[in-house]
């Protein structure tokens, strides 16, 4: 075979497996609309920050919580606009779950206390807390500046610190009568491969995320004995509103198949399975997971570099 055919041949397999990618995922994003109502987090009492995106994993987690039996979900943005369509589309589809939605920024300690003293209030206990808000920066460390630096931390990392210290007071308090006998709950953090190790993301990013993948494991020992889980998700590349920049580029030269081509499954992930591996999180599923950074990532972070067949 020639170097042309040869390069015909190579070209022709990669939109192949392209073409099943795109199917696969779309596949799993029609997961919802497939599959019956579940009862993984039946009666639960949740509260997720970062729900404003139309891609976004908090969007697909509040509708997959919901989709699943939560009680009461109480959603936060600091955008909302979206807040609205949001509650709507999960009344719709799912009449039997309270839903509170609240514009507000999830790094503000008065928010984030009175939201958990909300809940407890109005439905007696809080089982999980999903702090998933966060923003991302594209500076390189000559252009990055304190400034912005700080922003990037109190965003992404503070907010984890409010929803683990307000998010677990109020999961220690029992209340007999709407069923909360012990203390107990879930505690979830929104991080990043960037957060495990270099290559992902900014300097500002990746150590607001490192910082997020530390309070997961000392947030599980500061909780001992007290049947409160700490974990964080470490997502990979995976297309929200976040990182539409990144896709949007990519697509324009005509290079969408090569995007998350660095990872063993060889694509991108989508908001849908960071919500499953939330969901799971939640869950009673995961009742002996705890202090955990979970890589949902395709593979990514599982290897150093390497050129496929070839050992360094």
């Amino acid at each position: 075979m020639s170097g042309y055919d040869k390069t015909k041949a190579s070209s022709q397999r990669a939109q192949e497996f392209y073409a099943n990618t795109k199917a696969r995922i779309q596949k799993i994003q029609s997961h919802l609309s497939n599959s019956p109502r579940g009862s993984r987090l039946k009666d639960k009492v949740c509260i997720i920050t970062g729900v404003g995106s139309l891609k976004g994993i908090g969007r697909a987690s509040a509708l997959l919580f919901a989709h699943e039996g939560a009680k009461h979900l109480y959603l936060v943005d600091f955008d909302a606009t979206n807040l609205p369509d949001l509650k709507a589309t999960i009344e719709k589809l799912y009449p039997d779950v309270k839903v509170t939605t609240t514009q507000g920024d999830a790094a503000d300690e008065a928010l984030i206390s009175g939201l958990c003293e909300r809940a407890l209030n109005e439905e007696g206990k809080l089982d999980v807390f999903f702090a998933n808000a966060g923003i991302a920066t594209a500076d390189p460390l000559e252009s990055a500046t304190s400034k912005d630096f700080m922003n990037v931390m109190r965003v992404n990392s503070l907010s984890c610190f409010l929803a683990l210290k307000y998010g677990s007071a109020a999961m220690k308090k029992t209340n007999e009568s709407r069923g909360k006998n012990s203390s107990g709950g879930s505690i979830i953090m929104t991080a990043s491969v960037a957060g495990l190790r270099s290559g992902a993301g900014t300097v500002d990013y990746s150590a607001s995320k490192a910082a997020v993948n530390s309070m997961a494991k000392n947030g599980a020992y500061q909780l001992q004995k007290t049947d409160i889980r700490v974990n964080s998700v470490c997502p990979g590349l995976i297309e929200t509103g976040m990182t539409t920049a990144t896709f949007d580029y990519a697509r324009q030269r005509g290079a969408d198949a090569k995007i998350g081509q660095l990872n063993p499954l060889g694509r991108f992930g989508v908001a849908e399975e960071i919500a499953q591996a939330a969901l799971f999180l939640a869950s009673d599923d995961s009742s002996y997971v705890n202090g955990q950074n979970l890589a949902v990532d395709g593979g990514l972070s599982s290897s150093h570099p390497v050129i496929p067949g070839r050992w360094a």
